[in-house]
């Protein structure tokens, strides 16, 4: 404790460090003030009322959670993040198959990801005008959540400007986190918004098992415990690629003497793609939920297909959500890791892995390696994000149950060791200890891949 206390000082002298950490929560406090903010001609208590009855295994409430309550308030930011998460995916499948978004990530540098985040923003406004038309049919499908008297063409105009303006304002609080905070903020507005539902749904669990079994609840919290450090493990696990350098003369040219190459390694993490394969799977997993939204509103019929994938707990939706988790995990890593880039990094500073000769055989190992370590990554990823399902199938309260895997539990866990690490960096350069022992955050700050400048 008093360790912990002394780091928290050290933390606290950092003036750059404290600035950024108080400009963070400011910021999201204002997150969360909006969370509140009802859209006008809405009636919060009969909105209350109608979605207290929903099932517990309704995506819509796992879409509440990720919004921290926004959601079920139809507050202006109700839709979060999310249909920025959405531009973010169309634009990165994009740059696979069109040769221009191709020309932007790879070969343009500074200039092509300016253009790209103003095309992404432009697009996130256009899927927030869509998707905000499917959330006011939605709010309107509720007994009484509408004031009566309300003009249709008032709602629907006012509602859906300050959905789309509530999205682009998180967005840019998101931003400016990133910038001046602490943190990657576009997930540390996802991260609270969970955090927030965690205490009310934990108590709810704590208060229902000790009534009927204490037992239960405490072989809740050893699973719990358990899936925690099995996610991070796997988060900060590295395949660790062994290179030499060649030998270099040293001294004068007269009396140079040969020194033997230096030894290092690439370390290829088993989860590159971090929480974005998940965040993108659920992103696309929301979309019946828009497409249910504007049938029902137009008097068309949803198929039971579609219905069973706005349950988290039926069998389609966990099928289809593991298959695109491995998916998007593949494709993610493919843009984070290029093999290529590696292979010419060694041959400039006169590096080599052991046994594989430079140039193509060198990109050519470290592309198999790379898809081999990504597949037990992709796979636990896919099994994470459907864990909930099966924790909630033996009796966890379903607002608990989302916290034993799946989005909630990956964004939190990546969230966190990647702001702690940021953190850690601050107190290592000003010479103070780490937040841990060693000083460094394995996985972290202590294996940044060797060509990560390039």
């Amino acid at each position: 404790m008093k360790n912990f206390i002394e780091t928290l000082q050290n933390i606290w002298k950092i003036k750059e460090l404290r600035n950024r950490i108080l400009f963070t929560l400011l910021l999201l406090g204002v997150y969360r003030l909006g969370s509140f903010i009802v859209l006008p001609g809405v009636n919060p208590a009969a909105l209350e009322a109608a979605t207290a009855n929903q099932s517990g295994t309704d995506i819509l409430g796992l879409l509440n959670a990720f919004t921290g309550g926004a959601f079920n308030n139809a507050a202006i930011f109700a839709l979060g993040i999310m249909p920025y998460i959405t531009a973010s995916i169309i634009i990165q499948l994009l740059g696979f198959g069109v040769p221009y978004f191709q020309r932007l990530q790879q070969k343009e540098g500074e200039s092509g990801r300016k253009k790209i985040s103003q095309i992404t923003r432009l697009l996130t406004v256009f899927i927030t005008l869509v998707q905000g038309g499917g959330y006011l049919t939605y709010i309107k499908s509720q007994p009484g959540a509408v004031y009566a008297g309300v003009n249709d063409f008032v709602f629907w105009f006012s509602g859906i400007i300050i959905l789309a303006t509530g999205t682009i304002f998180a967005m840019w609080l998101g931003e400016k986190i990133t910038d001046k905070g602490i943190g990657n903020g576009i997930s540390i507005l996802i991260m609270i918004g969970i955090i927030a539902t965690l205490p009310r749904a934990f108590f709810s669990e704590l208060i229902t098992q000790v009534n009927s079994n204490l037992f239960v609840f405490i072989l809740e919290m050893i699973v719990f415990f358990l899936i925690v450090l099995a996610t991070i493990l796997v988060i900060q696990g590295v395949r660790r690629i062994p290179i030499q350098f060649a030998k270099r003369m040293v001294g004068r040219q007269s009396g140079s003497v040969p020194v033997a190459g230096a030894r290092d390694f690439i370390p290829l993490k088993v989860n590159a793609a971090g929480v974005m394969p998940i965040i993108f799977a659920q992103a696309i997993m929301f979309l019946p939920i828009t497409i249910a939204g504007w049938a029902s509103g137009s008097g068309g019929v949803t198929s039971d297909f579609m219905l069973s994938l706005s349950d988290w707990k039926s069998v389609p939706y966990n099928i289809i959500f593991f298959i695109l988790v491995v998916v998007f995990t593949y494709v993610y890593t493919a843009l984070l890791v290029n093999p290529q880039q590696y292979a010419e990094y060694l041959k400039r500073q006169n590096a080599f892995i052991p046994g594989i000769k430079p140039g193509k055989q060198t990109q050519d190992f470290i592309d198999t390696i790379t898809t081999r370590v990504t597949l037990p990554g992709s796979i636990f990823l896919g099994i994470i994000s459907i864990f909930p399902a099966f924790v909630g199938a033996f009796g966890v309260n379903d607002a608990f149950a989302i916290f034993f895997g799946g989005t909630s539990l990956l964004i939190l866990v990546a969230v966190v060791l990647d702001t702690l690490d940021q953190i850690n960096s601050y107190l290592l350069m000003r010479k103070y200890d780490g937040l841990v022992k060693s000083g460094k955050i394995k996985g972290k700050s202590g294996m940044q891949p060797i060509g990560a400048g390039m």
